[in-house]
C-alpha cells in the first residue's frame, strides 16, 4: 500500500512538468519567455502533494501507541548507569541507594544498605568539592547490627566545614584483652553495644590550612563475658567524653578518594574524669595522606596513623584498636589493642575500564602501652588487594581480601580505605 501511494505520487509529479506549457510574449520589441502551468496541471500537483503527504502520514511512527513498560530489572540497569553521573549542578540532593550482602571477620556474613549522597550548599560554586553524606545499617547471622552516619559538609567555598559520624552497634566479638602479649593467647568472647558521637568543625586560617574544634561521645558497655579476668578489673561500662582541638592541611581533590594532594591533620582531645572516665585522659591521634596520579588511571596513596592515650589506667572501650576495614585491613578489629598504636601502609589504585579498578597495598603496624615499650619485634606485617566499582561520582564501593600473621579476611565497605 505505500509503495503503491509513492508511485502514484511519482506519476502525477512527472504529468505536473509535463503539462506546463512554454510560451512567449511580445511588447515593444521585447521577448518575454515564460512558463504557464494550466489549472489541470495545478490540481494535479495539489493531489501530488496530498499523496506524498499520505505517504509520509503512513510511515511516520504512530506517538500515540502505548509504549513498553521497562522491566524492573531493565530499570535497575538504568539506575546504577547513571547513578556515577555528578549532577549537583541540577539536583539539590544527589542520593543513590545500593542494597547488597557483604563479609568481614567481625561481622561474619550480613546484609546492609547504603544510602551515598552528594551535595552543594552554593550550587553556582563549580570549583569547590562537593559534600558527601552516607547513611548505612548493617545486620549479620551472628547477631551483629550497626546504623550509623557519616559524611563532610562544606561550606563558603569550603572556609567552613563540619566532619560528622554518628553510630550505633551492637556486636558479638571476640576479645583477647589489651597488650600485644595477650593478643597472642586464647580468645574470650563478648557483646558490645556501642554508642558513639565524632564531629569536628574546620575553619580555614589561610589556603588549605584549618583549625577547629572537636567533639569526641563514647558510651560502651560489655555484655556477656565470657572470661571476666580479661577485663583486668576494669568495669563492663564506660561513658568518655571529651573536646578536642585540631589543626589540618588539605589540598586533596576530593576527600572520599583523593587523585592528588596532601592531607595532614593533627587533633588533640581532652576527656575529664567528671565526665565518665575513672581519670583525666588525652588523646593525640596524627594523620598524614599522600595522593599522586602516577600514570593513567592510576593513583599513588599513602598512609601514615599513631594514635596515643596517656593516663595511668586507659578503660578497654578507649584503647587504640588495630585491624578492620580502613587500617591493617585483614586483621581482626580488636586483637591487637593497647594504649598506642603506629601504622603505615602504601596502595595502588588503578582504573581498568569503564566503572571498575583494582587496589593493591602494602603495610605495617603496631600497638604498644607507651613509647619506652616500643618494640620493633612486634611490628605486624599487612598486604592484600582489592576490587572497585564505582556506583556513584567517585565513590567506590570496594571488596579487600587482607592477610597479616594470622591469616586473612574480606572487607567489603564504601569509600577509600584513606
Amino acid at each position: 500500500m505505500k509503495r503503491a501511494i509513492l508511485v502514484a505520487a511519482f506519476i502525477l509529479n512527472v504529468l505536473n512538468i509535463s503539462a506546463q506549457e512554454q510560451r512567449e510574449l511580445v511588447r515593444d520589441n521585447d521577448t518575454i519567455r515564460y512558463t504557464y502551468t494550466p489549472l489541470a496541471a495545478t490540481v494535479t500537483d495539489t493531489i501530488a502533494a496530498t499523496a506524498v503527504s499520505m505517504a509520509a502520514d503512513s510511515l511516520a511512527v504512530d506517538t500515540t501507541a502505548p509504549k513498553q513498560r521497562n522491566s524492573i530489572f531493565r530499570r535497575l540497569i538504568r539506575y546504577f548507569e547513571q547513578a556515577n553521573e555528578d549532577r549537583t549542578q541540577e539536583k539539590k540532593f544527589d542520593l543513590t541507594w545500593v542494597l547488597g550482602p557483604s563479609y568481614s571477620a567481625v561481622t561474619k556474613v550480613s546484609l546492609g544498605i547504603l544510602a551515598s549522597g552528594l551535595y552543594r550548599i552554593d550550587r553556582t560554586d563549580t570549583i569547590t568539592q562537593p559534600s558527601n553524606v552516607s547513611l548505612y545499617a548493617n545486620i549479620s547471622t551472628s547477631g551483629y547490627y550497626k546504623v550509623g552516619v557519616t559524611g563532610l559538609n562544606l561550606m563558603d567555598h569550603n572556609r567552613h566545614r563540619i566532619k560528622y559520624d554518628v553510630s550505633f552497634a551492637s556486636m558479638p566479638i571476640d576479645y583477647w584483652g589489651i597488650g600485644y602479649d595477650m593478643a597472642q593467647a586464647e580468645k574470650s568472647s563478648m557483646v558490645e553495644k556501642r554508642y558513639r558521637i565524632d564531629a569536628e568543625y574546620q575553619y580555614e586560617m589561610a589556603r588549605n590550612f584549618f583549625a577547629g574544634a572537636a567533639l569526641d561521645f563514647t558510651h560502651a558497655a560489655a555484655k556477656k563475658v565470657a572470661n571476666p579476668e580479661y577485663m583486668l578489673g576494669q568495669r563492663d561500662k564506660y561513658t568518655a567524653t571529651g573536646f578536642g582541638l585540631s589543626l589540618q592541611y588539605d589540598s586533596r581533590d576530593f576527600a572520599p578518594n583523593s587523585y592528588r594532594g596532601i592531607y595532614l591533620s593533627l587533633r588533640e582531645t581532652y576527656f575529664p574524669a567528671a565526665l565518665g572516665t575513672t581519670e583525666t585522659i588525652w588523646r593525640t591521634t596524627f594523620t598524614g595522606n599522600y595522593y599522586q596520579r602516577l600514570w593513567k588511571g592510576c593513583t599513588l596513596a599513602l598512609d601514615a596513623y599513631m594514635e596515643y592515650n596517656s593516663g595511668k589506667e586507659i578503660p578497654w572501650s578507649m584503647v587504640a584498636q588495630l585491624g578492620g576495614g580502613y587500617r591493617m585491613r585483614g586483621y581482626y578489629l580488636g586483637q591487637y589493642r593497647d594504649n598506642a598504636m603506629i601504622e603505615v601502609q602504601t596502595e595502588l589504585r588503578q582504573k581498568i575500564y569503564n566503572r571498575h579498578g583494582i587496589a593493591v597495598w602494602v603495610g605495617a603496624g603496631n600497638v604498644f602501652p607507651n613509647f619506652n615499650s616500643f618494640r620493633w619485634s612486634q611490628t605486624l606485617p599487612n598486604y592484600g588487594i582489592g576490587y572497585r566499582w564505582e556506583f556513584k561520582h567517585r565513590v567506590n564501593v570496594r571488596v579487600d581480601y587482607g592477610r597479616g600473621r594470622h591469616g586473612g579476611s574480606v572487607v567489603f565497605n564504601v569509600n577509600e580505605a584513606f
